[in-house]
């Protein structure tokens, strides 16, 4: 099986880390696959690094390579566009986000377009269904992350960085000026979880929240916000603290981890089971097999 996988992705977020790990997988079964993602991107460079063939994106690329392909895997909104126009073998779309989607004949002929569709979450499902994609041609397979080593907690409470509003920075800052805390907004997570106290999760709206289950494995307690596909990663008072999007919650939820290390403690060990049970890369890779083989068996 061939797969020719699009990715118009400029940074290097949660989505190309997982088109990353679903190439390794496919890899390791025998599956040959060709990238294309956007010239000079991270995720351009990333891919060479691991010495996976990869070319720049466009309309072009999509039209000639497809031709040999057993499908087409979009991987961003924008690689499904392309997509829709020019591939010349069946499309799946992998849905990462949960806002809804838009509206119009253009945007109803180009979800047409998709033999299959891959959403990370019920929360994702939920959105391609109220723009009328079938339930038939929706498999939900959540991201998976690598099993991390546990952290030692002795470090900062940690917030991923983001440049988007819908992030919630602005949020975390305010709440942890009212919970006397201070918090390391990292541009690498990886590291800066291996001594995380605690990350703080805050968001308008959310598909899965990759970096909540790169934090679980590694055993950290996460705050995250009470919306979208966070809901299904986190078991409130379980695997980790759900909270609602004002300065006065998430501070308080974030003072009950610090005042409560047997708590925190506790929330950890459970996410880090948690994530090693249901959110394993084994797992989405599996899962986006599957769906492979329903579209060309």
């Amino acid at each position: 099986m061939r797969i020719l996988h699009v990715d118009t992705g400029a940074e290097m977020r949660g989505g190309q880390w997982q088109v990353i790990y679903l190439l390794e997988g496919l890899r390791e079964r025998g599956v040959e696959n060709m990238l294309l993602a956007r010239k000079g991107s991270p995720l351009q460079q990333e891919a060479r690094r691991h010495r996976f063939p990869v070319e720049p994106a466009g309309l072009f690329a999509i039209h000639q390579l497809s031709a040999g392909a057993a499908l087409v895997h979009a991987h961003t909104g924008r690689a499904h566009t392309l997509a829709a126009v020019a591939a010349r073998a069946p499309v799946v779309v992998s849905r990462r986000v949960a806002f809804p989607l838009q509206r119009g004949p253009l945007s109803a002929w180009k979800y047409r377009r998709a033999a299959r569709y891959i959403a990370i979450s019920n929360a994702a499902r939920l959105r391609l269904l109220e723009a009328g994609v079938a339930d038939s041609q929706i498999m939900i397979v959540h991201d998976g992350v690598p099993e991390l080593p546990l952290g030692s907690r002795d470090g900062a409470i940690v917030a991923p960085y983001s440049g988007d509003p819908r992030k919630g920075n602005a949020l975390v800052r305010e709440a942890a000026r009212i919970a006397g805390v201070s918090v390391l907004f990292s541009r690498d997570l990886l590291a800066d979880l291996r001594t995380a106290q605690a990350l703080v999760y805050i968001t308008d709206e959310e598909g899965l929240g990759s970096a909540a289950l790169l934090a679980m494995s590694a055993g950290v307690p996460v705050v995250a916000s009470r919306v979208g596909g966070l809901c299904e990663v986190i078991e409130h008072n379980s695997s980790g603290v759900l909270t609602e999007n004002t300065p006065e919650r998430i501070a308080s939820a974030i003072r009950r981890l610090v005042d409560e290390p047997v708590l925190a403690g506790r929330l950890g060990q459970a996410a880090a089971a948690r994530a090693r049970r249901e959110f394993t890369v084994e797992r989405m890779v599996a899962g986006t097999l599957a769906v492979y083989h329903e579209v060309a068996p």
